[in-house]
């Protein structure tokens, strides 16, 4: 699935596919539902010269350009689509919460960027316990809380509290993440302020991954306080997302880069530069974050992906564009706050010409930077694209060259060849540093393994059954483990997580990892987790790898049987009449269809 680019090779096509006299025809684009994102698009398909189609097309298009899922079209069978099956669903707070927690279990220092979570209201007893807990260990510690909800969006409905009993909806809490609130961020012009980071993924298998050189800033409107309980309810001091600060008296819209509400991340780190500040450090920390992140999307993606489309079944090839928001504490450590599946594309903004009238009209930072973002998205994903006559030197993957922060591309702007595309303002961080972040991938191989036992093609649950079929096929279950005893884990762990997500029954992925770290934690005491961990899927894997060897060997003693029985009845052929000729040709022929 996904694209994959040749490493050590830069795409550098702007055309499109050959027709049959072997002249480029343009790459074909279905806007049909692209949304709030047409506009940028349009514009990035005017400058690649490939064609739109802007209300569907009845023959297959090359891409196709959804607004909010993977399933927004029928039956793709082909072709470029940009959503991921399930991104949607696996950015979403919680989900996204839990998906980094099983990561900081076992790798705690790595995961260390995001901020200590909780989830409601399943979790509320615990938070309230650690909270008091805390409080009486140390009573100087005044800690505050940011509660966000699970479906929210553009900041609506977050809130900030000092103690969990103010935690809104008593009685009936509704699904959220309440975090400890950063009180110390970095600020520009006693301005807090976020980075929106544009993330592509064109490929979960192999995974690759591009980072943007520019994002975007959003600032606060009003000069921050570290948190009180007279400030806590300020919106425009804390909340930096743009979708509120928007309707501030103090929001100051700007055609510059370098100054207004909404700056470019570029300009903030040329800022930051001008301090004395290391930002060649400040940039390999945001990417190490955004690596680690996907890192840890990719088990449940993989699983919505082979159920969306299963093995064997024809499907279209998915990328998609992530919007990572990051904020920048006072000591220049990123803390992630949240994914975006579907971030803004849109490049103009509401401005008020009178009181109570407002017109849409350009936003340049916005163009400057969206427009470059998806017009080099699709060069990544031309289905035809050129390879480059020059290969570029292979990565040496070291901590030196890891640590060279955004390109620079200065050699290239000097003199530009106005006949070629400009340069790709995305570049490639993995698997370009796969060798420093291969080791935080242990939990694709459970999961591997979860898809290996599902039973149902197509499913994203697993059934006694299938944890049976794995505890005996891996060998798991003997001493003091015996096979009731999986199956009472199978029943105390899925029932739990039937209950918290109140789904269907059967035992998800996430289920799936705690029952694995439970066998890991038995069978290798001593060690540590993440150890543990990849001690039991070594192990798994060589009593599966023995088990498919057997059957191989079963299957090719059965055809060497076939073949014995073959060569005795055709020796018969010699001596006999006709007649048993024919039976043997039939014989043969069962033999090699069984």
């Amino acid at each position: 699935m996904g694209v994959s680019l040749c490493r050590g090779q830069r795409a550098l096509s702007i055309g499109g596919p050959q027709d049959g006299g072997g002249r480029r025809r343009p790459v074909t684009v279905d806007s049909s539902k692209a949304k709030t994102s047409l506009e940028a698009l349009r514009i990035s398909i005017k400058q690649l010269k490939w064609k739109e189609f802007p209300l569907g097309r009845r023959l297959p298009c090359d891409i196709y350009w959804h607004g909010a899922s993977f399933h927004e079209s029928d039956n793709l069978s082909m072709g470029h689509v940009n959503k991921f099956p399930g991104m949607a669903e696996m950015v979403r707070k919680i989900n996204l919460s839990r998906a980094l927690r099983t990561l900081q279990e076992l790798y705690p220092e790595e995961y260390d960027y995001y901020p200590q979570s909780w989830i409601l209201p399943e979790e509320y007893h615990t938070f309230t316990g650690e909270v008091r807990l805390a409080m009486d260990n140390d009573p100087s510690w005044r800690p505050f809380f940011i509660v966000k909800p699970d479906g929210g969006c553009q900041g609506d409905g977050i809130y900030l509290i000092r103690d969990p009993g103010e935690v809104r909806g008593a009685g009936g809490l509704r699904p959220a993440v309440v975090q400890e609130y950063v009180t110390q961020p970095l600020l520009i012009d006693r301005l807090k302020f976020d980075m929106r980071l544009y993330v592509v993924l064109t490929s979960l298998e192999p995974l690759e991954i591009y980072l943007s050189k520019d994002g975007l800033s959003r600032f606060c409107t009003e000069p921050y306080q570290a948190p009180t309980h007279r400030n806590l309810h300020h919106t425009y001091m804390h909340l930096s997302n743009y979708s509120l600060n928007i309707h501030s008296s103090n929001f100051i819209h700007t055609d510059s880069a370098h100054t207004g509400s909404k700056r470019t991340v570029s300009s903030v780190l040329c800022r930051l530069l001008a301090k004395g500040v290391d930002i060649k450090k400040v940039w390999s920390n945001i990417t190490a974050l955004v690596i680690k992140t996907v890192i840890s999307l990719l088990p449940e993606l993989k699983v919505y992906h082979q159920a969306a489309i299963p093995p064997g079944k024809p499907g279209p090839s998915c990328f998609q564009i992530l919007g990572f928001d990051v904020l920048l504490m006072k000591n220049l450590k990123p803390v992630l706050l949240e994914v975006n599946a579907n971030p803004s594309m849109k490049i103009e903004h509401e401005q008020e010409l009178l009181p109570g009238v407002h017109e849409n009209v350009p936003s340049p930072v916005d163009e400057e930077v969206k427009i470059a973002v998806i017009r080099d998205t699709l060069r990544l994903v031309d289905p035809e694209r050129r390879r480059s006559s020059q290969n570029l030197s292979p990565s040496s993957d070291t901590a030196t060259e890891f640590l060279t922060g955004p390109p620079d591309d200065t050699e290239t702007m000097k003199s530009p060849d106005k006949r070629s595309p400009p340069p790709l303002c995305l570049k490639q961080v993995y698997p370009k540093y796969a060798r420093k972040f291969s080791h935080l991938r242990v939990l694709e191989r459970v999961t591997t393994l979860f898809i290996r036992f599902l039973g149902v093609k197509g499913s994203m649950r697993m059934g006694p059954t299938g944890f049976r079929t794995f505890i005996r096929s891996c060998k798991l279950s003997g001493g003091s483990f015996s096979t009731a005893a999986g199956d009472i884990l199978y029943i105390d762990i899925t029932r739990r997580w039937s209950g918290l997500e109140r789904r269907e029954s059967g035992m998800c992925l996430q289920a799936f990892f705690e029952a694995f770290f439970h066998l890991a934690r038995r069978r290798y005491k001593g060690l540590e987790l993440h150890d543990q961990v990849q001690s039991l899927v070594e192990f798994c894997d060589s009593q599966l790898d023995s088990m498919d060897e057997k059957r191989l060997l079963g299957s090719r003693t059965m055809v060497e049987r076939g073949r014995a029985v073959t060569t005795s009845c055709r020796t018969d052929v010699h001596i006999t009449s006709y007649t048993p000729l024919q039976h043997c040709k039939l014989a043969d022929y069962k033999l090699q269809h069984s």
